[in-house]
């Protein structure tokens, strides 16, 4: 369990699926920060497809992430290390699980989890969620953990949707209000990821009407029980998009669970020398 006793600097520990991931966690990650901790960082997909170059996307987080204070070397990318493409996380559950268990063990006096939010927006998201969650569960982290939302379409007619609202699903949220000088500069840190700029088109205008009519950062408590629930009612945004279905999702997600199970559950072999 995380503890000052051993007098270790305190550490906030961010997941992110994607390089610009962190858009979703801007302000938690410069509070994080302020605050003295030792924040570190890991993207679990390459951001690309199967065979493509990462480096592009590398390097416009890690220099997001440098002006938000966290140095290039306490980022990791276990997607690169795991040869995890973009929309492939969900075929890499069990993979990416051990990945952050060992990562979790390797660091001292862990104080916050964080990670994207159990909504439907994208399988990757919803994928390291799951994944995370239960590295987090053995870790005896659980109470630590804190989930951010990204996108959703909970009650939005396709194509539209929410950005950096929580799913009232998830449970009560801790919003958090940002001063206006960072929701200038966090909007200029969105116009940061060129590689991105198709997806960013979309995304920007509901960015931008977030941070000017609501202006808050939302984090919520991680549930072991939400991972066999369909995140909110209707249509999903990765259904409406096409890249998963929910059958596919938690199909995945229950077998990677009970083969999981199944394997903390068998028997050991005697040990020979007892």
């Amino acid at each position: 369990m995380p503890t000052e006793a051993s007098g270790a600097r305190p550490v906030s520990a961010f997941l992110f699926a994607h390089q610009d991931d962190e858009f979703g966690a801007y302000e938690l990650i410069l509070a994080a920060v302020r605050r003295g901790h030792h924040v570190v960082c890991a993207y679990f997909t390459t951001g690309v497809s199967q065979g493509g170059d990462s480096s592009q996307r590398d390097k416009e987080s890690l220099g997001v992430l440098k002006q938000l204070g966290v140095l290039p070397a306490d980022v990791r990318f276990p997607g690169t290390e795991l040869n995890i493409s973009d929309g492939q996380l969900l075929s890499s559950l069990g993979p990416a699980g051990t990945w952050t268990r060992r990562w979790l063990d390797a660091l001292a006096n862990v104080q916050c989890v964080y990670l994207p939010a159990w909504e439907g927006g994208h399988p990757d998201h919803d994928s390291l969620h799951a994944s995370a969650l239960m590295a987090c569960a053995d870790a005896a982290l659980l109470d630590v953990v804190r989930q951010f939302p990204l996108y959703n379409a909970y009650r939005c007619p396709a194509p539209f949707f929410k950005v950096l609202s929580p799913l009232r699903e998830n449970g009560p949220a801790d919003a958090q209000r940002i001063p206006w000088g960072h929701r200038i500069r966090f909007l200029r840190y969105a116009l940061s990821y060129p590689s991105q700029r198709k997806s960013w088109i979309g995304l920007f205008p509901f960015m931008l009407l977030h941070l000017v009519f609501k202006g808050t950062q939302a984090v919520q408590r991680a549930s072991l029980t939400r991972i066999a629930e369909r995140p909110h009612a209707g249509p999903l945004y990765y259904e409406s998009r096409r890249f998963a279905t929910w059958p596919e999702v938690t199909s995945h997600i229950q077998a990677w669970l009970a083969r999981r199970a199944s394997a903390i559950n068998a028997p050991k072999p005697p040990n020979p020398a007892l």
